[in-house]
């Protein structure tokens, strides 16, 4: 961005100041101060990278230099000390708030000794003019030392500028530190690579994904700095720029590297501007107000938010591919140097040298195109002996993606290729990630293109679109390879050898999401993107509507299976009816389990499992039975009951008193839980004594990822919302919740519940806690228990979501079905409950759902009656009754 016109640093006028005021803690406050209101002012009329770092830089440079003058200068045995800039200051990239990093040096110990009361007195100094000084005091055989022994060390001298005092020492500093006393480029290059893959590994965590790190997140400001530092080490490199002169570096490179750093440091200013101190953490608030502050602005299609994160990760993104090239690039150079350079061709435009595969002539993409996706199916023939490609020939690819047109997609050859690799028994995930990485996907497939660092802004999707697909197209591969024994692909691993065409499978993985972004259903959009895809690469028309089909339905499993009463048979019929036969149900269960497993660590678990694996195995037997003779309610609830009563002797429960106890429920009862649930119930209740005002009991459920929670006593109002209410206030998290009530008054309350972490509760003594809780809550009066206070974190709180309420009609079961969209708060069911209780409705089931920050509830209700709800008015009364009660802002304090 072009800077202001106005002065950023007037360094004759500060010093001006600083002569008449004096060199005092509180004239330069007063001096940082200005400067600090002068930079917000700047970089609010544009945001600012290198000017502003630029500024800092020489205004820090000249502060110390006169407070040293000032605190030192009369000091006898200064003279033979050395003030020393190190690390990103001595580099001279101070950000807005970064810190400063010095060293005093001296020649020996001693020399420290005879002047440490005027030193203490100079760092304190700088210590009262608030400024985050990093200092440390060494003489040059300490810093020698300690910078053979750790790398960081030796990288932080390697930067080092003078700043005042003895230019002969810090002359020697250089000598002892260069690379023919320690660390030589081989040894510094491999110290080099380990330390980013231990900082990708800690950075790259899910945490940063949504909230990156400015500086330290692949692709960051820090990668940059790697491959300069590596520059510096082995060609004695001042600037990125000399990497162009020593041809490891073309000019189109070079450029990327630029603006891209000139983008994460304008990012990394306003970071700091923002909250007044050293902040690198793009953290949600603020990634609204710099898309504000960058002139981003809402369209139909995507937020101003999301699409400042579309270009800042799509920066990242590119700056990564450029470190990796960089880095192999020298790491061939340097560390492989000494291997054998012979080469083994592969086949006439490629061969292998150094277990890198590279082109055999510097002309192949420009004479063969075709060997563009040629060269990826060679490594998945040859993926035992080979390690990558050769940095050269990725920089080839990279020079010739612009032969990647329409004629190129068209091309038979082309077309086969790519086929072929997602054909392949293996390396089909990973070579697809490869082909993503050199940026041959996105011009191979340019709706892929379209969604590269495309995100959404909530706590749901973890991923931008580009990586979940690819992450989701890997999960696909896994079905592949049961020995893996992932418990989560336990029905997947059996139904996978089933399906006649993988490939469709896989094509529908990369396409499912390629339409985001655009504004409208994204699933309707990329329908037509897939079959136009898939009629390209001559599959037949079959084939092609099946992986369309699946790109228009990807989301539908895991809806019906989340927020429908999967216990109904008419919900199973409508969703037989949809999927039409057992190909189509095979391919769409591998394909929602994949998404799923795809979008964030929280979005799966084993009840969610649960929930698809019986809409899987209802629909299956609907299927085999056929659509035209659908399966009765009343045959379905016989057929649980007779498969519960075969339980009831391992419970050791009297068939005949249970079977007396069961005439007082109706089918309802039977279809809305399982038969191992039924068993268990009884167990209890018939266990119990009749005087016993309520049961309640716990188990836990391994296959569902949760705990079972069951409570029956005499029904009453507010009951459901007494239960939830204490079920909040042991801080546990709701994922099912069923409802029944018998014709005799009696209420069977059923619920799934998870600890915090997502994990059921397996300690005894924590089961027990629940027991007794629910206990001493339903001897209470039910409006008097109040939700557990509960903290929101801090990201829950950055979001906010608009409340919405609709009703439908459940005309088969004469109920109506409350769908509610919301922000997810500590004691929702309970004050939903509440509504329910206080409009006089009867609540007889839940299904509930929450994505990051938004919960998506769906509510079962009736009148007193039993009766779905038709009066518009009383429909409408509660709907603004929720929307008053759950679209107010969180309390403070939450």
């Amino acid at each position: 961005m072009n800077a202001p016109d106005a002065p950023l640093f007037d360094a004759p006028a500060v010093g001006q100041y600083l002569d008449q005021a004096g060199v005092t803690p509180a004239s330069c406050r007063r001096a940082r101060q200005q400067f600090g209101d002068r930079l917000r002012a700047y970089y609010d009329r544009q945001p600012a990278g290198t000017p502003i770092v630029q500024a800092r830089t020489a205004f820090v440079d000249l502060l110390l230099r006169r407070i040293w003058a000032t605190q030192m200068g009369d000091v006898p045995g200064a003279e033979r000390l050395a003030l020393v800039a190190v690390g990103g200051y001595g580099r001279g990239e101070l950000h807005a708030c970064s810190d400063v990093d010095i060293l005093v040096l001296a020649p020996r110990a001693g020399d420290v000794n005879r002047v440490s009361e005027a030193l203490t007195g100079f760092i304190t100094f700088l210590y009262d003019t608030g400024l985050d000084i990093g200092a440390s005091v060494r003489s040059l055989r300490q810093c020698v030392d300690e910078g053979r022994r750790d790398v960081t060390i030796a990288t932080a001298l390697l930067e080092a500028r003078l700043l005042a005092g003895s230019e002969t020492l810090f002359e020697q500093l250089s000598r002892r530190t260069g690379p023919d006393k320690m660390w030589p480029t081989r040894k510094f290059m491999a110290a080099k690579l380990a330390e980013q893959h231990v900082r990708y590994g800690k950075f790259d965590a899910t945490a940063y994904k949504l909230e990156p790190n400015v500086k330290e997140s692949p692709g960051g400001l820090r990668d940059i700095h790697t491959i300069g530092w590596v520059a510096k080490r082995h060609f004695g490199a001042r600037t990125l720029h000399e990497l162009v002169e020593h041809d490891f570096l073309e000019p189109d490179e070079y450029r990327q590297l630029v603006e891209g750093q000139e983008f994460l440091s304008e990012v990394r200013n306003g970071l700091h501007l923002l909250t007044g101190r050293k902040h690198d953490h793009l953290l949600f608030d603020q990634q609204r107000e710099l898309a504000r502050r960058f002139g981003y602005q809402d369209t139909a299609g995507s937020l101003a938010v999301e699409q400042f994160m579309k270009r800042y990760y799509g920066t990242v993104k590119g700056l990564s591919r450029l470190n990796e090239m960089l880095l192999q690039h020298f790491e061939e150079e340097i560390l492989l140097a000494r291997r054998s350079d012979r080469a083994t061709p592969l086949n006439s435009r490629f061969q292998l040298r150094k277990d890198f595969i590279e082109v055999r002539n510097a002309q192949v993409f420009r004479r063969y195109p075709f060997a563009l996706l040629e060269l990826f199916l060679l490594l998945q023939q040859h993926r035992r002996h080979v390690r990558g490609v050769r940095a050269g020939t990725v920089r080839l690819i990279r020079k010739h993606l612009h032969l990647i047109d329409d004629a190129f997609r068209a091309d038979l050859r082309c077309t086969s290729l790519f086929m072929e690799i997602i054909r392949q028994p293996h390396g089909i995930g990973h070579e697809l990630q490869r082909m993503h990485r050199y940026g041959v996907l996105a011009r191979y497939i340019p709706a892929f293109g379209r969604v590269l660092g495309q995100m959404q802004h909530d706590l749901f999707h973890v991923y931008t679109v580009d990586e979940h697909s690819l992450f989701v197209l890997r999960n696909t591969r896994s079905y592949a390879f049961p020995e893996e024994n992932i418990p989560a692909l336990e029905l997947g691993y059996q139904i996978f050898p089933r399906i006649p065409k993988p490939e469709l499978l896989y094509l529908a993985a990369l396409f499912h999401d390629v339409a985001k972004g655009r504004g409208g259903d994204h699933s309707v959009l990329g329908e037509s993107e897939a079959h136009a895809f898939c009629r390209l690469h001559r599959l037949s028309e079959f084939d092609s509507r099946l992986v369309a089909w699946l790109v228009r339905h990807h989301l539908l499993m895991s809806s019906v299976s989340q927020r429908q009463d999967i216990g109904d048979p008419d919900v199973i019929r409508a969703f037989a009816a949809t999927v039409g036969d057992q190909v189509h149900l095979d391919y769409l269960y591998l394909l929602t389990v994949a998404d799923m497993r795809g979008t964030g660590p929280t979005v799966w678990n084993s009840w969610k499992g649960s929930l698809l694996t019986a809409l899987y195995l209802a629909t299956r037997r609907a299927l085999r039975r056929g659509l035209g003779s659908p399966i009765d309610a009343h045959e379905q609830a016989l057929d649980i009951r007779h498969r519960a009563a075969e339980l009831l002797p391992a419970e050791q429960v009297d068939p005949r008193e249970c079977e007396r106890f069961w005439e007082r429920l109706d089918d309802d009862y039977f279809l809305r839980f399982t038969a191992e649930e039924i068993a268990w119930h009884a167990k209890h209740i018939l266990r119990a004594r009749s005087a016993a005002p309520a049961v309640v009991a716990t188990r836990d459920f391994p296959d569902r990822g949760s705990t079972g929670v069951m409570v029956y006593t005499r029904d009453r109002k507010y009951l459901f919302a007494a239960i939830t209410s204490t079920l909040d206030r042991l801080a546990l998290d709701i994922v099912d919740a069923r409802i029944y009530t018998s014709r005799d008054g009696y209420a069977l309350d059923a619920f799934l519940v998870t600890d915090i972490n997502g994990n059921p509760v397996s300690n005894p003594a924590a089961r027990r806690e629940i027991r007794a809780a629910l206990r001493r809550a339903l001897q209470e009066d039910p409006l008097s228990l109040k939700p557990g206070g509960r903290r929101v974190s801090r990201q829950h709180k950055a979001f906010h979501v608009t409340t919405e309420v609709s009703f439908a009609t459940d005309l088969g079961r004469d109920r109506t079905v409350v769908e509610l969209i919301c922000k997810d708060r500590p004691g929702l069911l309970s004050q939903v409950a509440q509504a329910f209780a206080e409009a006089g409705l009867v609540l007889q089931n839940a299904r509930v759902n929450t994505y990051g920050e938004r919960a998506e509830d769906a509510f079962f209700i009736t009148d007193a009656a039993g009766h779905a709800v038709t009066d518009a008015e009383r429909l409408n009364a509660l709907r603004e009754d929720l929307i008053r009660r759950l679209g107010q802002e969180l309390p403070p304090g939450l």
